[in-house]
């Protein structure tokens, strides 16, 4: 081999190495388990639901979020059928994109306000909000207006850092497993509410309170996308919340989940709390127009046992306002 050669075929050694390590930064995420680290323990998270309370929904027809709220909680006996003096509330947002609430991405500050205020006036301990979004965590809870809205209300954020992550296994599931979740924020917690907008989904056909649950995954996630339906029925199993409040006053009915234009929103005017995430969703399908059959992810869940898919049967306490 004379020189030219040697260095030729070096130099292309050196940059299969540098590519190498290009993708591996790309595929890098730090959410997810370090080979390098100590191993972590598993863990698993609690059911917060009330089995007390189990079947309740409220469904209030409006166009004014915060008076919604308000009304639904009543039509429900009020939010202390919850939530009790001394609890530590976890409020599980959708914050996964950069974006401003006239766009619907991403649940609403001013209802998200209302909770928050709410819930101390009842005499919850402490409130925590808490998501691990697509996008810099700081820049979505900042543009999106929660993380205004949660210090405003004397609420705490729980920003998704790397060490809030363990391993977690869901029994009887066939995809989280030993996966790590989003489990630091529920320290000490003792009642979960999931609060999210009613949207469009291009891969699940609409994301409303059991996908909003995609956020407490960490890893590379996305490789679930391939299985999206098994895994939000999965992410309902993981996750047994004490309320679901799902937020549509105003719909994405297309273009979902990040949307962009006003176009994408409609005023659909219904704001849904429940006990039963999966009649939640079946009955926000309606708001998309869409049945729950038009989403599997539901049917699978409702076999499970983790609710109903026929939200009637609840007999829900509709309010008009």
């Amino acid at each position: 081999m004379d020189r030219r050669d040697f260095l030729r075929r070096a130099l292309g050694a050196g940059l299969t190495v540098a590519a190498a390590g290009a993708l591996g930064l790309t595929l890098y995420d730090p959410k997810g388990p370090s080979a390098a680290g100590p191993a972590l323990p598993p863990v698993k998270l609690p059911d917060f639901s009330l089995k007390a309370q189990a079947g309740r929904m409220a469904v209030v027809r409006g166009h004014e979020r915060v008076a919604a709220l308000q009304a639904g909680f009543k039509a429900l006996g009020g939010l202390e059928t919850f939530i009790h003096k001394g609890d530590q509330v976890l409020i599980k947002v959708n914050a996964g994109f950069a974006t401003p609430p006239s766009l619907g991405a991403t649940t609403n500050p001013e209802l998200l306000h209302e909770l928050i205020r709410q819930c101390l006036a009842v005499g919850a301990q402490r409130i925590v909000v808490t998501d691990n979004p697509i996008n810099d965590p700081q820049s979505c809870f900042s543009l999106s207006g929660i993380g205004q809205a949660v210090q405003s209300a004397g609420g705490a954020l729980a920003l998704p850092l790397e060490r809030y992550f363990r391993p977690t296994t869901v029994e009887g599931a066939r995809l989280i497993r030993d996966w790590p979740v989003l489990h630091g924020p529920f320290e000490g917690v003792t009642k979960v509410i999931g609060l999210c907008p009613v949207k469009d989904h291009h891969r699940s056909g609409a994301s409303m309170a059991m996908k909003n649950w995609y956020g407490l995954l960490g890893g590379r996630r996305n490789i679930f996308h391939q299985d999206i339906h098994t895994i939000i029925a999965e992410l309902a199993m993981l996750m047994r919340p004490t309320l679901v409040i799902l937020d549509g006053v105003v719909s994405m009915i297309s273009n979902g989940p990040t949307g962009g234009s006003p176009d994408d929103l409609k005023a659909t005017g219904t704001l849904i709390i429940s006990t039963d995430q999966v009649a939640a969703d079946a009955l926000g399908a309606t708001l998309l127009d869409k049945t729950p059959a038009d989403l599997p992810f539901i049917g699978q869940a409702a076999a499970l046992g983790l609710g109903r898919a026929d939200w009637r049967s609840l007999k829900a306490a509709e309010v008009s306002l």
